[in-house]
């Protein structure tokens, strides 16, 4: 298959929930790929402003993932600056991994644009993986799940549908300038989607409702970083309160085709055993 650019396609946060799965599929169309992280070689590190040029080097597009999150005070101008220096390197595509409904996410969404750059936004709902891949996995496994979150529906969205969007747009033109909104086909409660993957798993898992003082001090118990528990509650208490309470049509106009509903997404993860407390 033809890419947008006969060069590298740096993907940022190359080892994370998207980028190892956008890596597979460039990988699988014969696009050549760098990873960008800090134990890649080069190393790119979003802290380290001195790694970003040497990452850059002969690369023809970049997916841009903030880690841990775009709605961290400062990522927009993180990313605004790594922005503007992959154009001045020659850069001229540019995918941004955004968040609905974060004010800090939109801002980088903004100075991408701002770049001149050929730009595509994800703007993407919460990931279905965050049950099997990040914080919630441990209290998963407690057989509890404690959050503040009201009865809000959210359209958890499916990485891998994330990834065939990113890989799509990143290998075949007409996607410039386009803001792709990118849900799951439904709303599910955090109650819902914890009591859909107890039914897969086989077990018991309990659900409540806690302050957010109860949250963060029990992901601390798990031994989630501070920087996560920060984040977690920011979501939960600002992100979460119906502002993305409906469905958005991005997969369907990326890809022709609907999304992977959650229930998909539960019955192939629940078949790996991560869920198992016995492994």
């Amino acid at each position: 298959m033809t890419s947008i650019t006969s060069k590298p396609v740096l993907i940022l946060g190359g080892t994370g929930k998207t980028g190892r799965r956008l890596a597979e599929r460039l990988a699988a169309r014969n696009i050549p790929v760098r990873i960008g992280s800090r134990s890649a070689s080069p190393a790119f590190d979003w802290t380290d402003k001195a790694s970003w040029a040497g990452a850059l080097e002969d690369i023809g597009a970049v997916y841009i993932s903030y880690y841990p999150d775009l709605a961290v005070p400062g990522a927009a101008e993180a990313v605004g600056d790594f922005a503007r220096l992959a154009v001045s390197q020659g850069v001229r595509r540019l995918v941004l991994l955004s968040g609905r409904g974060e004010p800090e996410a939109q801002h980088s969404e903004e100075l991408v644009k701002a770049t001149g750059a050929d730009w595509t936004i994800l703007r993407c709902a919460w990931f279905a993986q965050n049950f099997s891949e990040s914080a919630f996995l441990d209290g998963l496994l407690a057989g509890q799940i404690s959050v503040p979150a009201a009865d809000v529906g959210e359209p958890f969205v499916d990485a891998d549908d994330i990834a065939d969007v990113a890989a799509e747009v990143l290998s075949k033109e007409g996607h410039v300038g386009e803001l792709y909104e990118l849900t799951g086909p439904r709303l599910l409660t955090f109650r819902q989607a914890v009591a859909e993957i107890a039914r897969a798993s086989g077990r018991n898992i309990g659900f409540s409702r806690v302050s957010p003082e109860e949250f963060k001090a029990e992901l601390a118990a798990y031994g989630t970083p501070a920087d996560i528990v920060w984040l977690l509650d920011e979501l939960f208490v600002r992100v979460l309160d119906g502002r993305n309470e409906y469905l958005a049509d991005g997969v369907q106009r990326a890809l022709g085709r609907e999304p992977k509903d959650f229930s998909v997404y539960v019955r192939e993860t629940a078949a790996t055993g991560v869920w198992n407390t016995d492994l």
